[in-house]
């Protein structure tokens, strides 16, 4: 019984390393580069998806955009490409301020050079405080869906619209409400 054990463990290592040998290593960290940096304020809060929100929030943050390996472009410089937004910063209503910190990869279109952009994602978001009033997002984790659209503005400083909804989709009950917020954003492309 022990050499039967023994036998197993070995095989079980010998099949662990052929596998690590047979497998290409992937190293992203050199494909992970910073596109750019935006500052985002909310300008309107009129609901697209679900119930409309109880409380009036106001909503300003950073956000990052890093590339991603997987894109396809044209030697004309226009195609679709992958990135990861990430964001931090302010949630607030009469009912208190939250920190939001948001993690969303897109799919995006337009340029290689990212001075046109058209993208959506859909990613999950951390709230600090989810309770705002009569408003009761459910949970700290919310998920995030996001729509946005980019354009040059002056050398490297670009405008764009974003459409950001954040939801527990019902994970935390039905009697929870997300919201919907419209975004501008000034950008500064690297």
């Amino acid at each position: 019984m022990i050499g039967s054990h023994r036998h197993l463990m070995s095989l079980r290592r010998m099949l662990i390393a052929i596998c690590c040998l047979s497998c290409p290593s992937q190293s992203y960290p050199e494909e992970l580069k910073l596109q750019s940096l935006s500052i985002r304020a909310r300008v309107s809060e009129q609901t697209l998806l679900g119930d409309d929100a109880p409380e009036d929030f106001e909503v300003y943050d950073l956000a990052a955009n890093f590339s991603l390996p997987w894109q396809d472009y044209s030697t004309f410089g226009w195609g679709m490409g992958t990135r990861l937004m990430v964001s931090a910063g302010m949630l607030q209503a009469n009912g208190g301020n939250a920190f939001v910190v948001s993690a969303i990869p897109e799919l995006t279109l337009g340029s290689e050079d990212g001075r046109f952009t058209l993208d959506l994602g859909v990613g999950g978001a951390l709230f600090s405080k989810y309770r705002f009033g009569v408003q009761d997002y459910g949970g700290p984790f919310q998920f995030a869906l996001t729509f946005g659209v980019g354009v040059p503005l002056f050398n490297n400083l670009g405008l764009g619209y974003r459409f950001l909804h954040y939801s527990d989709a019902g994970v935390n009950g039905s009697d929870t409400t997300g919201a919907d917020f419209h975004m501008i954003e000034l950008s500064y492309r690297f």
